[in-house]
């Protein structure tokens, strides 16, 4: 390929990342499924040099795989290389946690009470505004905890495992187990109980990891019809 122009109007090619990167989010690209850039350009109206650029980022950042002259694929789901970030994300937010309850001067964490711990009535049912509270609820964790590399690197963390996350939100048990054990690590938090807040995070992680195996190519058909 050669090279893209260095003066790409910016907000170009960041329309384009974002559209494409939410077409993998919302299952429209499957994992394993191939396009051509020919394709993407018909069907988001944008022209080739700035979508080039977009599919390159993906492709660094590992959400898309290239192959010469045969296109593009949106990457497989490896279960080891999500197994590894979820280990990663456990250590992160449980030290947060950690900062968090001991801390003299830690930030307001009302907002995140007020989703999380209301009467069951009062909870969301839908399952993507539901993963995308879930999503928020720990990356407030992590900023809160004022380590702003820290929040950084969970972020990006966040990206990677937000397509497996969100069919963990398809099943309603699932939606109401999330309600009861966000409640009781914020509870934990606020009461300044360290040792528990970690040990129920821990928790509610390695759960969440142990339902990622159960996700089958099956499951991601079933979301894209949804």
């Amino acid at each position: 390929m050669s090279a893209l122009p260095q003066d790409l109007p910016e907000s170009l090619a960041d329309q384009a990342y974002a559209q494409v990167k939410e077409m993998i989010f919302d299952f429209s690209l499957m994992p394993g499924d191939r396009f051509s850039e020919a394709d993407l350009v018909a069907k988001l109206q944008l022209s080739r040099t700035p979508l080039r650029q977009a599919l390159q980022r993906l492709a660094r950042e590992g959400f898309l795989q290239v192959f010469p002259k045969l296109g593009w694929q949106v990457a497989p789901l490896d279960f080891d290389v999500i197994d590894e970030l979820y280990d990663l994300r456990l250590l992160i937010e449980c030290h947060a946690a950690q900062l968090l309850a001991t801390s003299e001067d830690r930030a307001d964490l009302q907002a995140l009470v007020d989703i999380w711990m209301v009467p069951p009535e009062q909870r969301l049912a839908d399952p993507v505004e539901v993963g995308t509270l879930d999503e928020a609820f720990h990356s407030e964790l992590v900023a809160s905890s004022g380590n702003r590399e820290m929040a950084r690197v969970h972020l990006g963390l966040t990206d990677r495992i937000r397509i497996v996350r969100r069919l963990d939100f398809t099943k309603p048990a699932r939606i109401a187990a999330t309600y009861d054990e966000h409640a009781r690590i914020l509870r934990a938090i606020v009461r300044r109980r360290a040792d528990e807040a970690q040990r129920l995070l821990r928790a509610h992680i390695e759960q969440s990891k142990l339902e990622v195996r159960h996700i089958t190519l099956a499951a991601l058909h079933r979301a894209r019809r949804g």
